[in-house]
């Protein structure tokens, strides 16, 4: 199998269709953005004019778009990518989305004998650039061995999390929960210090060496002494909408998310006044309640 495309070639997807190209896979892909297109190209991919068109020309698609209507207007219907697909294939949902919606998306493709591959990712830009994402793949057993080394191109953790569409999605929904809770503390934490008269270096020597120290804390806290609010590959419209899922998921089950729901309305704050940011903006919206901010050298 060689034949691989990627819907939706963004900071995620470019990042896919990179180490696919890179493992000897050719790629057909599509994105909205002619940027994003342009870049695409200069990779060695091919570019498509729509959906269907990826569908005539891979074996195995990954759809990295941004939301659950998005991707079945992608994958659904005679002008979608399943319907143009040879018998065999396998679409690859690593876009995250509801597990309902992922769920939806697996009985509508019931009997086009097209296979779906439920398998959200985390592990951001860095991990989408450098082919390192951990994916929560759920598919019977067969159908994961088959497409393993399409999978295993793109990441260096894949875990078998289910057989059914909407398993992957549940088990992202759970580690969105926990990863916008040590964003926002991680917020928290560099507001207060800044308040302290605490210079970011020495808050960021401390945390990383501490048992709170992790990839999620360090690199938050990195791009808040070093004031890069945007442009990092971490917009923040994409943790904001996986943190509703994980409160969509919790209200749906009847579990109470009393911390995810703290970090819901932080990041909510984040986006409402800086739309355009990155995660950690969200720590400039405290700041300026607060008065002060968080640099390497310094707090000011």
């Amino acid at each position: 199998m060689k034949t691989t495309g990627v819907i939706g070639i963004g900071d995620m997807g470019s990042g896919l269709a990179k180490n696919l190209i890179a493992n000897g896979f050719t790629v057909t892909g599509i994105d909205l953005k002619p940027e994003r297109c342009d870049a695409f190209v200069g990779l060695g991919g091919t570019l498509a004019k729509d959906a269907a068109e990826v569908g005539r020309a891979a074996q195995a698609i990954f759809v990295m778009v941004m939301t659950g209507d998005e991707a079945k207007s992608v994958l659904l219907g005679p002008d979608g990518a399943v319907a143009q697909m040879q018998p065999g294939g396998a679409i690859l949902l690593s876009a995250t989305v509801r597990p309902r919606e992922a769920r939806e998306i697996g009985a509508a493709m019931e009997g086009s004998g097209i296979h779906l591959i439920d398998t959200p990712v985390s592990g951001g830009f860095p991990g989408a650039q450098g082919g390192t994402l951990t994916m929560m793949a759920a598919a019977p057993d067969a159908v994961l061995d088959e497409f393993a080394p399409v999978m295993e191109a793109v990441s260096a953790n894949i875990h078998r999390v289910g057989t059914k569409s909407g398993d992957g999605q549940t088990v992202k929904a759970c580690l969105q929960s926990l990863i916008g809770a040590q964003f926002s503390a991680t917020f928290e934490a560099a507001a207060l210090a800044a308040k302290a008269g605490v210079s970011g270096q020495v808050l960021l020597d401390v945390f990383a060496t501490s048992s709170a120290g992790c990839g999620v804390v360090n690199n938050a806290l990195e791009k808040i002494v070093d004031r890069q609010f945007e442009g990092s590959g971490s917009h923040i419209n994409t943790m904001h909408k996986d943190l509703t899922i994980s409160m969509g998921l919790g209200e749906e089950l009847g579990v109470p998310l009393h911390t995810a729901a703290s970090a819901m309305q932080i990041f909510h704050a984040g986006k409402s006044k800086y739309p355009n940011g990155d995660n950690w903006v969200c720590t400039r919206v405290i700041e300026e309640i607060v008065g002060a901010e968080l640099h390497r050298k310094g707090a000011t």
